[in-house]
C-alpha cells in the first residue's frame, strides 16, 4: 500500500485514527447532551438537537474542538465532564505495533490533532501514547484547525518536513483534502474511526481498514 522508501515523516491524527472514536461519539452524542439537558429540564433528543445545531455552526473552526468554548456556551465544565467516560478511551488495534515499527524504520512520528489541549493531555495520560511519538502538535497552538488551508504551511514551517515525502493518516475527509491541496504527497483515510459505527467511504481518498495493512508481512 505504501512505498516507505518515499516517506520520511508520518503525520498522525489522534481521535478516530490512533484512538477509537467511540469515546468521543459517546461523549458528544450522549453523555454531554444528556447531562446538559437534565440540568435544564430537556429530554435527550431536544438537548442533542440544540447542541448539535451549535456545533454545526462552528464546524471547521477551532471553537468546534475547544472545551473552553463549549464550557462557556453551555455553562458547564466540559473538561471535567469529559473525564467521566475515561473507561471508553482506547487505542485502535495494532497502533502500538505500527508506531514502534515506524520508529525502528527511522520515520518521524508526529501527532497532529485538533483536540483541545486539556482533552489531549488527558488522553495521552490515559493511553501512554506519547511514548511512541517523536512530536505532538496541537492545532490550537497554531491558531488554526487542520481543515484550514493555511494550517499546513504553518505546520510545515514549524516542523520542516518535505510535503512530498510525508504521509498523513486521518479520519477527517476535510482535513485530508486540505492536506492534499497543500501538497502532502501520501494520504490514508481511516475507514472505521468508531469501532461501533458503520465504516465511512470516501471515493476520492485511499482508505485504511487496519494498521495491520501497513505492517511488514511475517
Amino acid at each position: 500500500m505504501i512505498d516507505w522508501s518515499c516517506i520520511d515523516t508520518v503525520l498522525l491524527d489522534m481521535d478516530g485514527t490512533l484512538l477509537d472514536l467511540h469515546y468521543d461519539n459517546a461523549f458528544w452524542f450522549d453523555h454531554l447532551p444528556r447531562t446538559w439537558g437534565e440540568r435544564r429540564g430537556l429530554g435527550l433528543h431536544e438537548a442533542r438537537s440544540v447542541i448539535h445545531g451549535q456545533a454545526e455552526s462552528r464546524r471547521g473552526t477551532l471553537d468546534f474542538y475547544c472545551m473552553a468554548y463549549w464550557s462557556e456556551l453551555l455553562e458547564l465544565d466540559v473538561a471535567a465532564l469529559n473525564t467521566e467516560l475515561a473507561h471508553l478511551i482506547g487505542l485502535r488495534p495494532q497502533v502500538p505495533e505500527f508506531l514502534e515499527w515506524l520508529g525502528a524504520a527511522g520515520k518521524r512520528r508526529v501527532l497532529v490533532t485538533n483536540s483541545h489541549r486539556s482533552g489531549l493531555d488527558f488522553k495521552l495520560a490515559r493511553t501512554g501514547l506519547a511514548a511512541w511519538l517523536d512530536e505532538i502538535i496541537c492545532a490550537h497552538d497554531l491558531a488554526l484547525p487542520k481543515e484550514a488551508p493555511d494550517f499546513w504551511p504553518r505546520l510545515q514551517a514549524q516542523q520542516g518536513f518535505d510535503p512530498a515525502r510525508t504521509l498523513l493518516v486521518d479520519d477527517n475527509a476535510h482535513v485530508l483534502r486540505a492536506a492534499r491541496d497543500y501538497g502532502i504527497g501520501h494520504l490514508l483515510a481511516i475507514a472505521q474511526p468508531d469501532s461501533r459505527a458503520q465504516p465511512q467511504f470516501l471515493p476520492d481518498l485511499p482508505m485504511l481498514e487496519s494498521f495491520r495493512q501497513l505492517l511488514p508481512q511475517t
